[in-house]
């Protein structure tokens, strides 16, 4: 039988067994707290909200191709990643759905991918210059990225299946978190030769690049990870939203801005949805909507019990119904017609120009931007533009308006309101984008409903005969 001694000393013992257990626990929870707040996040150089800068430059870039009979006003896409890129003295980071800069495929004309093996070559350059080149994509096997790894590049890898069966259509650079640029031209050589793209570099726009790099944090951590955690990084958390936009101006006009993600289980603390900027920007237009778009398609797939269920997605097409039947908004429609175009697409369509039918002071009109195709010719997205700007606002974004883009695809959008109107006859940003849609919109390439019946018809024929030959070969043995 253990004496008085022994128990004392068993009671010491267990005491501070419990004691090293408690400060264990306490160091763990400790640790967990600053890697939440500090450590997770990648260092942002010193940039805060008080010191960073708010006077800002802005460009417009569009990509137009070479058969195409259009002045060329605005600055070349391509121009303006090669202003990037001479500009870079410490970092560049890249999201890009897609590798294909440096095409030898058969489908390559002469001399049509030069440009993008251009800025390739400068790609691979940057380490030897001491600039770290950071590119989050959620290719897994691309011959680009390993090259340019082999370069000195750093790569992540976005799993965007495992999060939402989806695909990551964001596109965008940040160059030394102080000039940033968004659109819809990506990594691909048909950015800068077949396809028309828009977009908008900003320079020395520091407030505004921290908050778009923290959105490329959040791609960085998801780095081999098949689920979102629920502790995130401050530093992933967004520095300015629809309710509290960042103040700031823009060639030397007031403005407030903010950039919106999706889907929405990638929208980190106070990120606002890309669906809420839309809606924002719609709601908060006085006279006219003007939007530009490769595909507009109001349904979304859902996944339910093993099978595909579409439905009707109204948060885009009721907020345009609203503008224009109870505001009396004037509302344009460009959209892009190709042969990959859904049906429904034009149902849709009809829909919403029958708003305005017998009623007073109701304009919404839509046309299709569509280019006749030379006989043999590999088809491309003609207008893969993918913005809207109103009398007071522009929204750029990398998505189509297309329900399913918004609910399982990544994208990025930026926002941009004006404190001015249009008065300045073209100089502000806004004045410069309305004069890009209305220059295509007057085109021989924008088409009305009508126009394109004969087209519509043909596909449709199309497309049935398909679903026929795919119903018939389910019953073949």
């Amino acid at each position: 039988m253990a004496g008085p001694s022994t128990q004392e000393h068993l009671k010491t013992q267990q005491k501070c067994i419990a004691i090293f257990a408690l400060v264990c626990c306490f160091a763990v929870l400790v640790a967990l707290f600053f890697s939440s707040v500090d450590i997770w996040g990648d260092s942002e150089d010193g940039i805060t909200e008080e010191n960073c800068s708010r006077n800002c430059r802005i460009v417009l870039v569009e990509n137009i191709p070479e058969d195409y009979d259009y002045s060329k006003t605005s600055v070349p896409l391509s121009a303006g990643f090669h202003t990037l890129l001479d500009l870079a003295k410490y970092s560049i980071e890249v999201v890009s759905p897609v590798w294909n800069l440096n095409s030898r495929d058969m489908e390559t004309s002469s001399g049509s991918a030069k440009q993008g093996q251009l800025l390739f070559q400068r790609l691979t350059g940057l380490n030897s210059r001491g600039v770290k080149l950071k590119i989050a994509s959620s290719l897994t096997n691309s011959e680009e990225l390993k090259t340019l790894v082999a370069h000195g590049a750093e790569t992540t890898v976005v799993n965007m299946t495992a999060f939402t069966e989806g695909g990551l259509n964001s596109s965008f650079w940040i160059v030394d978190r102080k000039h940033i640029y968004i659109g819809s031209g990506s990594m691909d050589w048909r950015s800068f030769a077949k396809r028309k793209e828009l977009g908008v570099v900003v320079y020395n726009c520091s407030c505004l690049a921290l908050d778009l790099h923290r959105v490329f944090s959040f791609y960085w951590q998801l780095h081999q990870r098949d689920y979102i955690p629920t502790i995130w990084s401050r530093r992933v958390s967004a520095l300015y939203k629809r309710h509290e936009p960042l103040e700031l101006q823009i060639n030397e006009t007031e403005a407030t801005t903010y950039v919106s993600t999706s889907p929405e289980l990638f929208c980190s603390k106070d990120r606002t949805k890309d669906i809420d900027a839309i809606y924002q920007v719609i709601q908060n237009a006085k006279t006219f909507i003007f939007i530009s778009v490769t595909d507009y398609l109001p349904l979304v797939n859902r996944k339910l019990r093993g099978s595909t269920v579409t439905r009707y997605w109204t948060p885009i097409d009721e907020v345009i119904r609203e503008a224009v039947v109870l505001r009396g908004v004037k509302v344009r429609m460009l959209i892009t017609y190709r042969k990959k175009t859904h049906p429904l697409t034009f149902n849709f369509v009809s829909s919403l120009k029958s708003l305005c039918l017998k009623l007073h002071n109701c304009s919404l009109d839509v046309r299709f931007f569509s280019q006749k195709q030379k006989k043999g010719d590999i088809e491309y997205p003609l207008n893969n533009n993918k913005y809207m700007v109103t009398d007071n606002a522009l929204y750029i974004g990398n998505h189509n308006w297309v329900g399913s883009d918004f609910a399982i695809n990544a994208g990025v959008g930026l926002v941009i309101m004006m404190q001015n109107n249009l008065n300045n006859k073209g100089r502000t940003i806004l004045g410069q984008v309305r004069a890009a849609f209305d220059r295509d919109w007057r085109s021989r390439f924008a088409k009305n409903q009508q126009g394109i019946t004969n087209l519509i018809s043909k596909y449709r024929e199309g497309h049935s005969k398909t679903k026929e030959k795919e119903n018939d070969s389910k019953y073949l043995i």
